[in-house]
Formats: C-alpha cells, structure tokens, sequence
C-alpha cells in the first residue's frame, strides 16, 4: 500500500467559479444539466457521471491559469479532448471536466526534420492533411481519427490498424510541454530526443491524463510510402482467417495493416451507409495494406495472396484505386459507428492476445456469446492480436446486462489465459480497473502510484482511473469504478 496522502478535495465555489470565469469567460464554464449532459459519458456509453462543471479554455495561457486555480482550491479535474475514448477514462465524476478541444493549432510543420508541433486539441487527421503537402503523414490512425484529438491520442497511447508496422503513439511522440497538476509548467524530452536520464516522454505517453496536461506536442511525421497494395480477403471460417494472419507475418512480411472483421460486422457494415463491398456471405475478411518501394511490393502482394489461398481463401483482391482503397478502409474505420444500429449501447472491448493464439481465443469468444446468449462481433487488430469483441445490447434491460458483463469477464479471463493482457490500446480507464489485479502484481501496483505521486502528489488529475483505487488510497474518489459497468 502506498503511503501517499490522501488526495485533496476542495469544492467548486462561488469564488472559484468567479475565478474561472475571469480566465476563460463566463460562456466557458458550464454548470446546467442541460450544458453537461453530452460530457457523462465518453465512446463508450455504459458509464456515466456528472462533472461538477465543465471549463473550456480557448489558449495555452488559459489552460494554464486554470490549472493553478485549481490547484489553489484543492479542486481535482479530468482533462477531455474530443471524448472518443472508449474505457470511461474521460469522465469526471463530481469534479471539474476541464476540455481542451479548443486548442487547436499546428505550431509548426518542418519537413526537414520531419516534425510537428501540435496544440492537444488538433483533430488527428488535420495533422496528416497539413502534412501531405510536404510528402509525409502523421501514422498513428485510431479509427476515430476523424474526430479525435493528438492530446487525447498522448493520454491514452492510442494505436490504430497502421500501428502494426509504424508503431503507436510513443514511438512518434518526441517532445511535450506539459501543466503539471499544481501548475507548474515543464518540458518533457526534445526534438532530438530524451536530453537526459529517464525517459519522462514515454512515462507521460499513455498516462491517460493521470500525471498532467499536455499543452502542445512535438512528433516524428512520416514520408508517405512509394506505393500502396490494398487486399481483400474472404474466408470461410475465421479459424482460416486466423492462420493465414499468423502464416504472413511468419514468412517475414509486415503488412502497414492487417485487419479481420467477421461475419456479424460485415452484415452490419454492408447494411449501413458505410457499405464497402464486403461479401456478406463470408465468415471473416482480412483487410490487408502492403507499402513501402514499388520494387518488390508486387512481389509480396503475390505473396500474400498465395498464403490466403493456401488457407482456403474464396477469393482476394486487390483495390482498384485510390477510391476502391478509400471505401475498403471506410467499411473497417466506420464499423463501429455502424453498430449504433443494433441497439442502445455498445460494449467495445479490447484486449491483446499472442497471434499464434487468435484461432483458440476466437472460438473460446463465439462459445463465451452463445453461452450467455449475446451476439459478439469481431473487428480487430488482427496483426498485432489486438482483439475488439463488440457487443450490442439495451442497458434498461437488466438481464441482457447482466449476461454482458459476465460474457465480457469471461472474453477477459480467456484472453489472459491465453498469454494476453488486457487492453491494447483503448487504456484501463475505469472500464479496465477491475481487471488489474489480474495481470499486476501489489508490488507493481505500488510502483505505479508512486510514479503517480512524482507528476501529482496530490492525486488531482483524473483521480480514480487507472490503478485500483484501493491501492492508492483514493477508493472515495472514484465512485463510477465502484458501481461497475459492462
């Protein structure tokens, strides 16, 4: 057990708010129902909780000044960019929800060094479009990427389908100025890396807004690749789906992508407006992207086709164009989107499995659903073993939820089981703390809240996620971990 103080818990006064409302405007600070309602909940809408108020400062200066009036009230908060995230690690229950999505300037692009210095705010795709101009892009692409934001992205160490050869997020972070939760305003690495001693960069990446706030970020852009090779696969069963993945990557080829969607997602998908021309009839596809120099690209393509075959591939082609390639990827980016169709909510779930594993874990996840008499549908990381269970069901029905949750513990147990672990890229949040214990040891544990305590001693910034409060000593502040949640 840690032997940190207990987090401080100032309140939300008339004077504090005063004090908000001269830094960001009166307009800026939102304490109505009506005004928060849309910031209870995150992507994933099975947790809920009321901030006190929400503030939204439009500059670095004013991040900042909020930051220290927080601090000088005692008051804890949770940083917000677009709300996307899918583990409930946005949520400020009972304290203040500061949203950065108004900082939304790109500082600089410099494609000599192939870098860029981005406010946290910027929507991930804008980046790569002020990038193409200069021949590069910015490679982590959650399918979000649309709509979420590069601070939300550094919280959460987000990933994306061309993770799997350019790597997540903390391999393209190389610099950030950084609020600490009391104010105090620090620099974390460089352009040319970490100056000295720790690596304090790929600590803060992924700290899912745990140790401060990000208030621009310096990353590595990316040339764009010479050539691009966009397949589809179908398959009859996802067992074979499951081993032409392991057969590709074992022959020494890394695909930029290698994505699986199964059968549910398909018919979901080809009935939506994001209808990509998946054939409804397979029991799984796998979208797979080649690039890299023309020379030699055809050759792997010819590869890969032949390894799906040899798996009982029914058919594989190649996109036409730049518009075949487009819809092909919208179908994938867009399909949890089309799952909105099924029912109220959506339990996306996320864990990573060894690849050699996926055939076993697949079927141990269709047997989980039919046990508990929910529909399970697979779109996923398929390269990397990033598995994306996903299941649409009606949270006023208490039967239904009930099964979920139990059908979500067991995909969990199963993927650990199996040599996995339990998230790969949506982070622990809330969603994820009861299943820590299950992979961290005390000890380990103890270690994360004390790297906590030397970014934020006081435990203010975005108190009760990630670590199990119990562990940390802050079990009261984390109310929603403790009424659980599908």
């Amino acid at each position: 057990m840690t032997t940190a103080a207990e987090p401080a818990r100032g309140t939300i006064d008339a004077a504090l708010a005063a004090r908000l409302a001269r830094i960001v405007g009166a307009r800026r600070v939102l304490f109505r129902d009506s005004e928060l309602v849309a910031y209870r909940s995150d992507g994933l809408p099975s947790y809920r909780a009321r901030p006190a108020c929400a503030v939204f400062p439009g500059t670095r200066d004013e991040t900042i000044a909020v930051v220290r009036a927080l601090a000088d009230a005692g008051v804890p908060f949770v940083p917000r960019g677009a709300g996307t995230g899918l583990s409930g690690g946005a949520l400020a229950d009972g304290v203040v929800l500061l949203g950065l999505n108004r900082l939304t300037r790109i500082l600089a692009v410099d494609p000599d060094d192939r870098l860029a210095v981005v406010e946290p705010g910027v929507v991930n795709v804008a980046l790569s479009r002020a990038a193409q101009p200069y021949g590069l892009h910015y490679a982590p692409d959650p399918s979000s990427q649309a709509a979420c934001t590069i601070g939300g992205n550094v919280a959460e160490n987000a990933g994306g389908p061309h993770c799997l050869k350019y790597g997540v997020t903390t391999n393209h972070v190389v610099a950030l100025t950084v609020a600490l939760p009391d104010g105090e305003v620090v620099t974390l690495g460089g352009a040319g890396g970490e100056p000295e001693g720790y690596d304090l960069v790929g600590a803060f990446v992924g700290s899912e807004g745990c140790f401060g706030i990000a208030l621009d970020v310096t990353v590595r852009l990316t040339p764009n690749p010479e050539a691009v090779r966009t397949l589809l696969a179908d398959f009859a069963s996802m067992d074979a789906a499951a081993h032409a993945v392991s057969d590709i990557i074992a022959a020494g080829i890394v695909p930029a992508a290698l994505e699986m969607l199964d059968q549910p997602t398909i018919r979901i998908v080809e009935a939506s407006a994001y209808a990509a021309g998946y054939p409804t009839d397979a029991a799984a596809v796998l979208l797979i992207e080649l690039d890299g120099a023309l020379a030699g690209l055809e050759t792997d393509v010819a590869a890969v086709d032949g390894m799906c075959r040899a798996r009982g591939a029914r058919g594989v082609r190649v996109a036409r164009d730049e518009s075949d390639r487009a819809r092909l990827w919208q179908g994938r980016k867009k399909a949890f989107g089309a799952m909105g169709r099924l029912s109220s909510h959506l339990v996306v779930q996320d864990a990573v499995v060894p690849r050699t594993k996926l055939p076993e874990v697949l079927a141990r996840i269709q047997a989980i659903a039919a046990a508990h008499r929910v529909t399970v549908c697979n779109v996923f990381h398929a390269g990397d073993g990033n598995v994306h269970p996903n299941v649409a069901y009606d949270a006023d029905d208490p039967d239904e939820t009930a099964r979920v949750q139990a059908a979500m513990r067991e995909i969990m147990d199963a993927c650990v089981a199996a040599g996995g672990t339990i998230t790969g890229e949506h982070g622990v949040g809330v969603d994820k703390l009861p299943y820590m214990d299950m992979i961290f040891s005390p000890q380990s544990l103890r270690a994360m809240c004390d790297l906590r305590d030397v970014f934020d001693p006081a435990r203010r910034s975005n108190p009760g996620k990630v670590v199990p409060v119990h562990r940390c000593r802050e079990w009261h502040a984390a109310p929603a971990a403790r009424r659980g949640a599908p």
